[in-house]
């Protein structure tokens, strides 16, 4: 591979021929190895829209040449449609403000826009115009994660509440055993049981729009430690608003900017609603993994969806993948999340030096987060009941005589239950030989679905 020789502020250094950074970019490969440890694509197609955006914003402020601006407004456009994905080759792990990142896309955007412009087009003087790393990343990391949450989580976890809701309410009248510690407790149905996971999904759901209302404020303007040096009045609102006009989303200038640069409270916001939803995906994958158990030795409640087989050793065996998939993604997640809490904590005076790796897990955090509410919603869909095998340990759950607590106490119940678990015989048929109650009372109060509450539909 041939080399050229590119001159930044320190002096010269050899670039790949080939290469559309600059000098700026190859110190930061030099010094930071890690190569396949790149920042996220996500991340680097929002901070070219932010560069558009302040082109645009330059641009009408009167402090940058209209032929410059439209040039580095064209070149930012083909960075997001991801024609350049390779010049990007700064590792997550460099200078905590992001600065080398800001750079390669500011080298990258100022070398392509040089060939439209027809004139030298400057990295920092043109493309950093009115910016600085230490408002520009940060803005960029909240609006990768308001892309993320709209355009991707939310559709796929709005497609996964609806597919637990026609689910509860397909099966709102099946009742089965409920299970309190692992053991057999009082009946509930099918409905309710799945009503309990679109209630925890909607609360996720309420969080995340929560979020939006911090996120979509963005530090821009805020210059180097907030007071906005060297950028013009008015800049960042007209940003925010070319930003609004491309990614069809809503953005707003920061009413504190040097909150948003010196902390990352919204990252660790936004990162606290995305465990939250992680948590609560593993309980439905869990429970989902745990009903469809055995299937003969299990309780083989349901039957999920077939989709590979599941020893290299023993024929016809079938393993829940896709739960298990959602499971080892929700506790990455939480990981992630540890990873953010500690790189939320090192904000140091003006400007918290952890921000590409807060920006490389909340993308990671995002990306499999929606690839999971999406298999939920498949395995949640598919699934078949096992009527005779709910119906029968139905039948056989001692637990049914709490039911008659009112009726002969505590102590009377008890023998009932641990007559029926001892001889193996139904709560029903024991309880007509300890009591005086007829079989017909007795069938009524032991009624599973009664005991459910559940007459009226779903709860």
């Amino acid at each position: 591979m041939g080399y050229r020789i590119e001159r930044d502020s320190m002096g010269d250094v050899r670039v790949p021929e080939t290469a559309i950074y600059g000098a700026q970019t190859q110190r930061a490969v030099d010094n930071f190895g890690l190569l396949e440890r790149t920042m996220p694509q996500a991340f680097i197609h929002s901070l070219a829209m932010i560069k558009s955006a302040a082109a645009a914003a330059n641009l009408e402020c009167g402090v940058l040449d209209a032929s410059i601006a439209v040039a580095l407004q064209h070149a930012a456009r083909r960075v997001v449609e991801g024609h350049f994905d390779d010049q990007f080759p700064v590792s997550v792990f460099q200078t905590g403000s992001g600065t080398s990142t800001n750079m390669n896309m500011n080298e990258v955007l100022a070398r392509l826009a040089s060939r439209d412009a027809g004139q030298k087009v400057h990295p920092n003087d043109d493309a950093n115009c009115s910016q600085s790393s230490n408002d520009v990343i940060p803005a960029c990391i909240q609006v990768t994660a308001m892309r993320a949450l709209c355009n991707t989580l939310l559709p796929a976890l709005d497609t996964l509440i609806d597919s637990v809701a026609s689910r509860s309410e397909q099966l709102g009248s099946v009742t089965k055993t409920g299970r309190t510690h692992l053991m057999d407790a009082m009946p509930l149905t099918f409905g309710q049981e799945l009503g309990a996971w679109e209630a925890q999904l909607k609360e996720c759901r309420q969080r995340f729009d929560a979020l939006q209302q911090r996120l979509r404020q963005l530090p821009v303007g805020g210059s180097a430690v907030g007071t906005g040096v060297n950028v013009p009045e008015g800049f960042a609102e007209l940003l925010v608003k070319d930003l609004g006009a491309s990614t069809g989303l809503l953005f707003e200038v920061a009413p504190n900017p040097f909150s948003r640069i010196a902390s990352q409270d919204v990252a660790l916001e936004c990162s606290a609603c995305l465990r939250a939803l992680a948590v609560s995906l593993t309980k439905i994958n869990n429970d989902l993994r745990w009903m469809s158990s055995g299937p003969l030795s299990g309780l083989g409640e349901i039957e999920l969806e077939a989709l590979q087989p599941g020893s290299s050793i023993m024929p016809g065996k079938v393993n829940p993948v896709l739960p298990e998939a959602v499971l080892m993604v929700a506790a990455e997640v939480v990981g992630d999340d540890s990873t953010i809490s500690v790189a939320a904590q090192s904000g140091n005076f003006q400007l918290n030096v952890m921000l590409p790796l807060i920006a490389d897990k909340l993308c990671n955090a995002f990306e499999s987060l929606s690839w999971a509410c999406e298999a939920t919603a498949r395995t949640v869909s598919k699934f078949e009941v096992n009527h005779q095998r709910i119906e029968h340990s139905l039948a056989s759950n001692p637990i049914l005589v709490t039911a008659l607590n009112a009726a002969i106490g505590y102590e009377a119940a008890a023998v009932i239950a641990k007559r029926s678990y001892a001889e193996q015989r139904p709560v029903l048929d024991v309880a007509v030989e300890e009591t005086t109650l007829s079989r017909e009372a007795l069938e009524q109060l032991l009624d599973p679905f009664r005991l459910t509450n559940a007459q009226g539909g779903r709860d």
